[in-house]
């Protein structure tokens, strides 16, 4: 059973990493997730099982075109009917030398393998930003991991991924207190004076956390040259000028920054300095923005490297390709978004006026010229209001006024309810910030501002919905409620009316 290969294997892959730099321009995406089709075809059971279900001899898959016509793969059709080691290559769970679990916000979590080879990808990703974004190259770095630790797929895999980058060379320094808010300030207090930069890394809503609470407790955050990396949702540019203010940060454009990342594949892509300076036009110019997404939405806006993670678009969904413990083909993980070549996307911004190469975002970091994807979220996440698709993103913006930000958290949940004549009403439940205690007159102040922001996103809010039901109902609970936002698990923004 030992595998005496393997260790030539994994020295060789983690060479090429330490030996490369993040891709800046685009790869034959295409060719590669060709060549990955014949090879997960001729090695992972599973793989094989599917197209023979399929009636596909994978011989006759010769262009891209053919490989653009494969079925797709999805949770249930794939990875949900086979034993988990028939997703591997060759059969062998066992060459996989890890586990990540998905936060099961869609279902029943859902185990993924992987091996430190497949942390390569991922680890290229962060590299990007530490290195074009915070220039951590040149500034010694304290990463403070605050995703859950354990198996979910956020902790772990960033902690290993950080490490890669201070192997390779980086002044970094990795701190894991995962989502222990007291550990984390302690970290920081204790280890950030001796850095020249402290980098928060986490979900939006948990690091806003940090900052609220350690602004409360009289933490100095400009002193630590605060950077942040954040995954899992989707945030507004007032919700990143917010924090950025209350963390002491300076230049959006280069203090933070989002992933686009899952369980089933690691991270995906990543927003750079020139992605972030596009989609801060976009949010002051609606009009284009939704020219450009078809949507009202402000969507996460990153780059990503095809050959690495290649990329398709499907009516209005994604679909990837790539390389992982278990390799995925034209899978489909039920993201609503789309993708915009580097030269559309140029030429887009251009028409308004607007060139995202030149000035201050773009002023001392290579412009990477990567292809763009743009991802909504899963639409499972709305929920349905005489008809009108309500997005948590809308809400969130109302919560980001000046005179309601200081009070709240950010979290929030959103439910449509019956009342006892089966009216339907919008309910929004809304976590206060640490220490403020529930105030009955800040309810209507609430109230109006996420009615008035949903009038101005969306359009079917707008139309649909009779005035006398556009005002949501509000309920004020405290930090940490155990019903709607118990510590220590990722927030759910929606659920079913009647559900805890």
């Amino acid at each position: 059973m030992f595998d005496e290969d393997r260790p030539g294997r994994v020295l060789a892959g983690l060479r090429e990493f330490y030996d490369a730099r993040p891709a800046a321009t685009p790869g034959p995406g295409a060719e590669t997730a060709l060549a990955l089709f014949h090879d997960v075809a001729a090695t992972v059971p599973a793989y094989g099982s599917f197209l023979r279900g399929h009636g596909i001899d994978p011989a006759a898959v010769r262009t891209v075109e053919d490989f653009a016509r494969l079925p797709l793969l999805d949770k249930e059709s794939y990875h949900r009917r086979h034993p988990l080691p028939q997703l591997c290559r060759h059969g062998r769970l066992d060459a996989c030398d890890m586990v990540a679990v998905s936060s099961g916000s869609s279902g029943s979590p859902t185990v993924w393998p992987r091996s430190v080879l497949d942390e390569r990808h991922v680890a290229a990703r962060f590299e990007q930003v530490f290195r074009d974004g915070f220039h951590a190259a040149e500034r010694t770095t304290l990463a403070v991991i605050c995703f859950a630790l354990g198996n979910w797929v956020g902790g772990m895999y960033t902690a290993a991924c950080c490490r890669h980058l201070a192997a390779k060379g980086y002044p970094i320094t990795v701190a894991t207190p995962g989502n222990d808010l007291d550990e984390i300030l302690r970290v920081v207090g204790e280890l950030g004076p001796h850095f020249d930069q402290v980098v928060l890394l986490g979900y939006p809503p948990f690091v806003k956390n940090v900052v609220d609470a350690g602004l409360a407790r009289g933490v100095d955050w400009p002193a630590y040259g605060i950077r942040l990396v954040l995954a899992g949702e989707v945030f507004s540019e007032q919700w990143r000028d917010l924090v950025g203010r209350r963390a002491g940060m300076t230049d959006p454009c280069h203090d933070s920054a989002s992933l686009y990342g899952t369980a089933d594949a690691g991270v995906l892509g990543n927003e750079t300095p020139l992605s972030v300076r596009v989609r801060r036009f976009l949010a002051g110019r609606p009009d284009a923005a939704r020219e450009l997404f078809g949507d009202s939405r402000l969507p996460t806006l990153v780059q990503y490297d095809p050959v690495s993670r290649y990329f398709e678009a499907r009516d209005g969904t994604l679909l990837f390709t790539g390389d992982n413990g278990v390799p995925l083909i034209r899978y489909h993980i039920a993201d609503e978004g789309g993708i915009v070549s580097f030269a559309a996307m140029l030429e887009f911004c251009r028409k308004y006026d607007f060139d995202p190469t030149e000035g201050h975002c773009g002023r001392d970091a290579a412009v990477s010229e990567l292809p763009f994807v743009y991802v909504f979220g899963r639409s499972l996440f709305t929920v349905s209001f005489f008809g009108a698709n309500v997005y948590p993103e809308n809400v969130t913006v109302g919560l980001e006024r000046a005179d309601i930000g200081e009070k709240v958290t950010g979290k929030f949940v959103l439910l449509a309810e019956e009342d006892a004549d089966r009216d339907r009403r919008l309910s929004v439940v809304v976590e206060l910030a640490p220490g403020v205690r529930p105030d009955p007159a800040l309810v209507p102040v609430i109230a109006e501002s996420i009615r008035s922001e949903l009038l101005r996103l969306n359009s079917e809010f707008a139309h649909y919905v009779p005035p006398d039901y556009q005002t949501p109902s509000v309920v004020l609970r405290e930090t940490g409620d155990p019903e709607f936002f118990p510590p220590g698990v990722k927030h759910r923004y929606t659920r079913p009316a009647g559900t805890n």
